[in-house]
């Protein structure tokens, strides 16, 4: 029996159901996937009734395991590869941007044909971000399993997919970090630390840790950080600025606005203030254009995931923390199994630790 985690419909609890899973086509791969991150875009997709997707929704993006059959013309991958699943994938030629050669804003990723079905009905699942990964099986295009080094155990491997590529992407490749630049980092979960490991990666002389809580701050330290500031008296953006004079990066790692408005405020003239975490539907900006962006020249960006290049930048980020570089094993603080997922979704509310991954 297949098993994945299903979301049937607005309102409805996800819930473990059996599903069925089509043999893969041209250009696609079945993996079975044997650990997933339990990521917020998931709870993002619950709560906002789909995000725009069609029920009934196989939830999961933060997969890895191995391969077990490949389609007509695959060549990067066979069966028995261990591979990480990405969401994202640069099309190569069907957009702008590709196109231009700047893969990294790619907006027309590939992706498979759906082919994971709800046993009960038969209905077509649609896959969160083309991913499903709170699933036995699934099927990807080729261009989503990317191979990763046999030494970095799956429960780190996966969080690559998502949420740690995220945030060091953010710091890498969206709006990469110059050595010896300052940098803020709104908000200390999982994301957040992320991006103090990318800025620490690409040399940043000095990464502020802003958050409320004492434990994601301490934890930020032994990450990275060089300094902490605790936003609960709400003068975060005024510490920062004492401590830096402005930073040079300032990214806004949670999901309300005003994180983003405080990244705007932390910024030194010239500096850049970057969107990484998924806002709220129908929520706006408040900012004074004149004071806060056009006499300090702040720019403003948004990243998708940290702009990836998955089959590029994955296994340099799986090098890296076999290399000791990154700390992908502090990440993992929770293992659960695929029953335990829709409480762990709840658990984002209030989280602790910074990252539970589910093993199937």
């Amino acid at each position: 029996m297949t098993r994945g985690l299903v979301f049937a419909e607005p309102g409805a609890a996800p819930a473990v159901e059996e599903i069925t899973v089509d043999a893969p086509g041209a250009q696609e791969v079945t993996v079975r996937v044997e650990v997933c991150g339990v990521c917020h875009t998931d709870l993002h997709v619950v709560e906002t009734g789909g995000w725009g997707m069609g029920f009934p929704i196989l939830l999961g993006h933060e997969g890895a395991g191995h391969v077990e059959e490949v389609g007509e013309g695959v060549t990067s991958v066979a069966p028995g590869d261990r591979v990480v699943i990405a969401w994202r994938a640069p099309c190569g030629d069907a957009c702008r941007a590709c196109r231009a050669g700047d893969p990294r804003r790619c907006s027309n990723n590939r992706r498979a044909k759906r082919r994971m079905h709800r046993a009960a009905d038969g209905a077509l699942l649609t896959p969160v971000l083309r991913c499903g990964t709170f699933a036995d099986r699934v099927v990807v295009h080729e261009a989503c399993a990317v191979k990763l080094p046999e030494e970095l155990p799956l429960e780190q491997a996966c969080l690559l997919a998502c949420g740690f590529s995220t945030g060091a992407g953010a710091a890498l490749w969206a709006t990469p970090v110059r050595e010896g630049s300052s940098v803020a980092v709104i908000g200390c979960g999982g994301v957040g630390l992320a991006v103090v490991q990318g800025a620490r990666l690409a040399g940043a002389a000095r990464i502020v840790a802003v958050d409320v809580v004492a434990e994601k701050l301490d934890l930020a330290r032994q990450l990275g950080a060089t300094d902490a500031v605790d936003a609960s008296g709400g003068e975060a953006v005024a510490q920062v600025r004492e401590l830096t004079g402005g930073v040079d990066f300032a990214f806004s790692a949670i999901t309300s606005p005003a994180g983003l408005v405080d990244a705007v405020r932390m910024c030194g003239y010239a500096g850049t203030a970057t969107l990484v975490g998924v806002p709220p539907p129908g929520r706006t900006l408040d900012v004074d254009l004149e004071q806060d962006l056009f006499h300090p020249k702040v720019a403003i960006a948004v990243t998708h995931g940290g702009d990836t290049i998955p089959q590029e930048d994955f296994p340099f980020l799986a090098q890296a923390a076999l290399d000791g570089k990154l700390d992908l094993a502090r990440f993992v603080t929770k293992t659960i199994d695929l029953e335990e997922v829709p409480q762990a979704l709840d658990d984002l509310h209030t989280p602790t630790g910074v990252r539970t991954v589910a093993r199937l």
